[in-house]
């Protein structure tokens, strides 16, 4: 995704394009990809950028309230910022810390339980965690 388009889409989710978060929108949107906060940082220190680490939570916290990425819980302490948006499954490996998606398709769900009363379905992630053989 270049740049315009990056403008139009935090436009079209209603987020202030502010310099700061077009910086972290060009590195996480720019391809489909996986990143955690602290490899956005990593890749905007290696552009000498002064984005404070604070504002990278929090842009990346906007971005995915307001369904600009996904965010990937793959373990309690570890979130992964998908910019590919729509449903789907992701291998994770332990070993690495890499996220990869799994092919649309290859993941069925049978027999699901029936909701909880009063609430509605919000989507369903399937993470299969893998690791390297020894």
């Amino acid at each position: 995704m270049n740049s315009i388009n990056i403008l139009n889409l935090l436009e079209q989710h209603g987020v202030m394009p502010t310099a700061q978060r077009l910086e972290i929108a060009n590195i996480l949107l720019s391809q489909p990809q996986h990143l955690s906060a602290d490899q956005i940082i990593e890749k905007l220190r290696a552009q000498d950028s002064s984005v404070s680490k604070a504002t990278v939570y929090n842009t990346l916290n906007l971005f995915g309230e307001r369904g600009i990425v996904r965010e990937i819980m793959v373990d309690p302490v570890r979130k992964y910022y998908d910019s590919t948006t729509h449903d789907h499954h992701h291998f994770y490996n332990v070993d690495t810390g890499e996220l990869q998606d799994i092919p649309m398709g290859a993941v069925e769900l049978a027999n699901l339980p029936t909701l909880p009363e009063g609430t509605v379905g919000d989507g369903i992630d399937v993470v299969i965690r893998v690791k390297n053989r020894e």
